[in-house]
């Protein structure tokens, strides 16, 4: 059970009710920084996706829509753990808790396991923007422009979710010491939402990348 001391709320917090709303509001702002972040992004991509449009599908069609598809599968799934995290967490399931944040934790390494891969093979077709690029047959320079904003935005989309797996295991272990409980999980929540954010980016990446690509506009 949850010390005492975990019940209270901090000296600056009427209650715990007004803690977990300000941790989610501020959860919120930053995502809010996020949405521009990576909407500027795929914007970039679109408008040059309707420039390029053969370009882009000749370079499309070299990505490794397999290896992301059974990355979207793994973050889809990830989601459904964390939800069950969630209300376990309420539900005052602390075994069951610990158990889906570390399986929730795995899906994102596994996710990491098969994106690392797939830059391997990446760069075994030498698809490296700037480092290792060679122009295929039909290749001219915007196709070297979709295999930069590839690198770009699912390298920085691997970073956030490096970043919330890191996360998701400091909360497995804290619940594992018993810091949460039907009446307190507002920190939970608050990596919900970053969890829930970061698998929505990678929905959109995916669309973008994969099947889009490889069609014109």
């Amino acid at each position: 059970m949850p010390s005492a001391r975990t019940l209270r709320p901090g000296m600056q917090y009427a209650d715990l009710e007004q803690q977990s709303e300000t941790a989610q509001l501020g959860m919120w702002l930053f995502l809010a920084t996020e949405v521009l972040f990576f909407g500027s992004l795929i914007f970039a991509y679109t408008v040059y996706r309707s420039a390029y449009g053969h370009q882009f599908q000749l370079a499309g069609h070299d990505s490794f829509i397999l290896l992301g598809s059974v990355n979207q599968a793994i973050l889809v799934t990830s989601s459904l753990t964390m939800v069950l995290a969630l209300r376990a967490a309420r539900a005052g399931e602390q075994r069951a808790l610990v158990w889906l944040l570390c399986a929730t934790a795995a899906l994102g390494l596994a996710f990491l396991g098969v994106k690392g891969y797939e830059y391997a093979r990446d760069a075994a077709s030498h698809a490296l923007p700037a480092i290792d690029f060679v122009f295929k047959p039909g290749y001219r320079a915007p196709a070297e422009m979709f295999w930069t904003f590839y690198l770009i935005s699912t390298g920085l989309h691997a970073l956030h979710l490096s970043i919330g797996i890191v996360l998701v295991l400091i909360f497995a272990v804290r619940a594992a010491r018993g810091a949460f409980s039907p009446a307190y999980d507002g920190p939970l929540e608050v990596v919900g939402l970053y969890w829930s954010f970061v698998d929505t980016v990678w929905f959109f990446l995916f669309a973008c990348i994969y099947p889009l690509g490889r069609v014109m506009t």
